[in-house]
């Protein structure tokens, strides 16, 4: 079996409902509704048949429920798409391994009640998150017992890029442009959230939290040198913050923690990031992913198939690390 353990899929019920909730949303449901595999299953599954013998894990796709409204909104749709991706995965055992349920994390006591249910009533696999709440950083004390609550059920976490146009490439523009926001912008905030949670200690605090980075960690292997020993002299740049206690108060060289994380394959079927990333990672830290509808499903599996590595390692990529994360 090969597993693809970062897919997105959109219900309809939960579309429809986004649109009473949040009407000013039309435009983004109308853009989703354009990618037919999001929401229509003949069509998905049809996509699906290009490689056998092939899973998904499921889950929402952007944008994160902390985007779309308030908190009353999130936690409704929240609730809204487990049940349905739930429901989808109940159905259709041959097709998705499960799914990773959504959260509306700027409401952290919510989000753990909706984690909760998901996982222990609806049989989730982990929670979906983003690299930053509502422009928020994920190492904000308030988000701890949500980090806190995972690790102690044993779930993984995947965690999304998130970034809009809005946030410009240059300070004297008001937009980004030439969708830089999302080629470039979103594996720089994933690298950024990355680092900020090692800083933090999260791993200290939780050692054998599971973190599932999109598109194979961002940034972070192909910069190691400047993450690790680039990092080294944290603070040597910067005059008005005192950054001297942060890696003497880390159990481990920083570089340590950033191994912690995973890595997945939807690099649009690329090979070149994912090499790097395996080097980084080694093989017990990657897994297959496609970002599908979003990201081609057979261009990503050929690259993969056809790597210059053991049979062993793309076992493990293809089936073996998921199932563990998976708890298969």
């Amino acid at each position: 079996m090969i597993i693809d353990i970062y897919t997105h899929l959109a219900p309809r019920s939960f579309l429809d409902r986004m649109v009473v909730l949040a009407p000013k949303l039309g435009n983004i449901v109308n853009r989703l509704l354009a990618v037919k595999p999001l929401s229509d299953l003949d069509v998905r599954f049809r996509d699906m048949d290009t490689v056998p013998d092939y899973r998904q894990l499921i889950s929402l796709p952007n944008p994160s429920l902390e985007e779309i409204g308030p908190a009353d909104t999130g936690c409704e749709l929240a609730r809204i798409a487990n049940d349905e991706l739930a429901e989808l995965c109940a159905k259709h055992p041959d097709r998705f391994v499960g799914f990773a349920a959504s959260v509306y994390l700027d409401d952290v006591d919510s989000a753990i009640r909706e984690a909760d249910r998901a996982i222990h009533q609806l049989g989730a696999k982990g929670v979906l998150i983003y690299n930053h709440v509502a422009g928020h950083p994920l190492d904000e004390e308030r988000f701890r017992p949500f980090f806190a609550a995972m690790a102690e059920w044993k779930r993984p976490i995947w965690m999304h890029p998130s970034r809009q146009a809005n946030v410009s490439d240059y300070a004297s523009e008001k937009k980004s442009r030439f969708e830089m926001w999302w080629c470039y912008g979103w594996p720089y905030d994933t690298s950024v959230a990355m680092t900020r949670l090692v800083f933090d200690g999260l791993f200290d605090r939780h050692p054998d939290l599971e973190i599932i980075t999109h598109h194979c960690g961002g940034m972070v292997p192909f910069f190691d040198g400047r993450v690790g020993p680039g990092l080294e002299v944290l603070g040597a740049r910067t005059s008005d913050e005192d950054y001297s206690q942060i890696l003497p108060s880390l159990k481990l060289p920083h570089m340590d923690y950033f191994k912690k994380f995973y890595g997945d394959t939807a690099m649009f079927g690329a090979t070149n990031g994912v090499k790097c990333g395996l080097d980084f990672f080694g093989p017990g830290k990657i897994v297959f992913a496609t970002d599908a509808p979003l990201g081609p499903i057979r261009k990503t599996y050929d690259g993969i198939a056809a790597m210059d590595v053991d049979a062993e390692t793309r076992e493990a990529i293809f089936y073996g690390n998921a199932a563990k994360l998976l708890r298969l």
